[in-house]
Order: C-alpha cells, then structure tokens, then sequence
C-alpha cells in the first residue's frame, strides 16, 4: 500500500515497519513471558510438593515427639514403682536386723541364764552333800537333783521329799 501511495506512503511505510518490529518484539516478548510463567508454575509445583513432603516431616516428628513423651512417662512411672520397692525392702532389711539383734540379746539373755543355772546347780550339789541320808544315797539323789534342775524338771523335788 505505501509503495502504491507514493511518496505520501513512505511515512507510512515507516509506520508498518515500526509495527512489524513491535509486533515482533511482542510476540517475542509473549514467548519470553509464556517460558517465565511455565518455569513459576513448576517452580510453584515443586515448592507446594517441598512444603508437602515438610508437613509430612513435621507430623512424622510431632509423632515421634510423642512416643518420646510416652515412654519417658513409663520410665517414670517404673522408676517410681523400683522406688516404691527399693523402700519396702529398706524396711525388710531394718525389720530383720531388728529382729536379728533381739535374737542376739534372748541368746546373750540364754547363756547368762545356763551360766547361773550351772552355778547354781553347783551351789545345790555341794549343799546337798552337806546332809546324809540313810544307807548313803545322798549322792545319788543330788546328782539326780541336780539333773533334774538342768533338764527343768521337779521330779526330784517330789523323791527328795519322799525321803
């Protein structure tokens, strides 16, 4: 058409040649732009997929922080049920040495008591040899007294009265 025109189409030659490279540019610039928006829309896509896979982390962890809390709670509970047992078996053990020591006292108490009973049978055989009796059984019978005494019996009390 500008070469129709004549020299009044050269201006307008001008004019279509500027569209032409702007047309150009645009349609360049549509590219440029297409590419940019496809590379933001999988940049986008991976990002929603990266905060995907973090949340999932982030439950796996929240999970995980509450197995831990669990357990530490039966470890507690455990440790106060060991506590519990460590203190009833103190008290076994104080108890038993109680009873041990009291023990250790009746057998002191024991050995002090036979001790004075042999003393004492040893105070009644020679005071018993002291009397005499007739046909010379006064031995016999304070051994058998004396015995008697040892074994915490009073048979011989009733054949020395018989006497």
């Amino acid at each position: 058409e500008a070469a129709r025109a004549g020299e009044q189409g050269k201006g307008f030659a001008v004019v279509a040649a500027e569209v032409r490279t702007l047309a150009q540019r645009s349609a360049q610039a549509a590219k440029e732009i297409k590419v940019l928006i496809e590379d933001t829309v999988q940049k986008i896509g991976q990002g929603s997929g990266s905060a995907e896979r973090a949340g999932a982390t982030m439950q796996e962890i929240v999970s995980s922080v509450q197995r831990v809390t669990d357990i530490m709670g039966e470890i507690a509970a455990a440790s106060a049920e060991q506590a519990d047992g460590i203190e009833q078996v103190n008290r076994a053990v104080s108890q038993m040495d109680e009873v041990t020591q009291q023990n250790a006292a009746l057998v002191e108490e024991a050995a002090a008591a036979a001790g004075s009973m042999q003393d004492q049978s040893a105070d009644l055989t020679r005071a018993v040899s002291a009397f005499r009796l007739p046909g010379g059984g006064e031995r016999a019978l304070a051994v058998e007294t004396v015995s008697s005494v040892q074994a915490g019996g009073s048979q011989s009390s009733l054949r020395l009265a018989a006497y």
